[in-house]
């Protein structure tokens, strides 16, 4: 069986400053601490146990954005996955969730359609979940979303449990398909020590540059070691649909709310002050 995961890097939305966005209305990433965003993580432990029971799927994991997004493919393929493609082209710059689904499809339409596209229901730097069921749809395939755990699947057939808001779903559907994964499914696996060792010199094209001497030799002996580097003309994209060119959403303004306290009051652990508390918060309507 063959999976692609989607996955991306994103901003630390809790180290968010003045900083973070640029004049333009675009997010200033230079300035955030980046991680992998953690519903991509939950997509990947999903791929994960699906080649647990079938050992010889396998597992690429396909990111868009600047180079350092590698980062983001080294650390899948730690804790267990077999390639990594990234993504990065100037002209993806800016990009919005219709720029992005775009790009995404036609960079899995020149990897091959696999089986199954894994991904995160959002990421916490848009919130939207509209990347995933864009990339479906531009594909033409089906797509289940809120999913919180594969219970089955086979070369047909895939048997999801999705998580709503007052209860739990099943749902079949042929394949291929694509599955965006709920926070509330299972945790990623950590990094596995072995994997760490093999796939520490993972590189990108664009990376070997500034590499270390040891880094440029494994490179280029060892093939496993070359993370895939594909842009806008390498996967027969057009520009005029990539980036800010190809993206209709625009930000107008941006304000910055900082919130303050007016007054402070100090309780101590006593009934009859927890009491009183609680009262005044029902009175003034903060609860209740």
């Amino acid at each position: 069986m063959k999976i692609i995961v989607l996955a991306k890097q994103v901003p630390d939305t809790r180290n968010v400053g003045k900083d973070a966005m640029r004049a333009d209305g675009t997010v200033n990433r230079a300035a955030l601490p980046a991680i992998f965003n953690p519903e991509d993580l939950n997509a990947l432990e999903q791929a994960l146990r699906i080649k647990d029971q079938f050992p010889e799927t396998t597992i690429s994991v396909l990111t868009m954005g600047p180079f350092r997004a590698a980062d983001v493919l080294r650390e899948a393929l730690y804790r267990g996955a077999d390639r990594g493609y990234l993504l990065t082209d100037r002209a993806f710059a800016g990009a919005d969730t219709l720029a992005t689904s775009y790009a995404l499809a036609m960079a899995i339409r020149h990897i091959g359609m696999p089986d199954l596209i894994l991904s995160g229901r959002q990421a916490i730097d848009g919130d939207t979940a509209q990347v995933g069921p864009q990339v479906a749809h531009k594909l033409g395939i089906t797509t289940i979303t809120y999913a919180e755990e594969i219970e089955s699947i086979d070369k047909n057939e895939i048997t999801v449990s999705r998580r709503l808001e007052h209860g739990v779903e099943k749902v079949k559907a042929s394949l291929p398909l694509l599955v965006t994964v709920n926070g509330s499914s299972a945790p990623c696996r950590p990094r596995n020590a072995k994997l760490l060792q093999r796939y520490k010199y993972a590189l990108s094209a664009s990376e070997v540059d500034a590499a270390t001497d040891i880094s440029k030799k494994l490179y280029n002996e060892r093939p496993y070691l070359q993370l895939v580097e594909l842009s806008a003309a390498g996967v027969g994209a057009d520009l005029e649909q990539c980036g800010l060119a190809g993206s209709p959403t625009k930000v107008k303004t941006i304000e910055n709310v900082v919130f303050q306290a007016k007054e402070a009051r100090r309780y101590d652990a006593s009934e009859a002050q927890i009491n009183d508390l609680v009262a005044e918060l029902i009175a003034n309507h903060t609860i209740g």
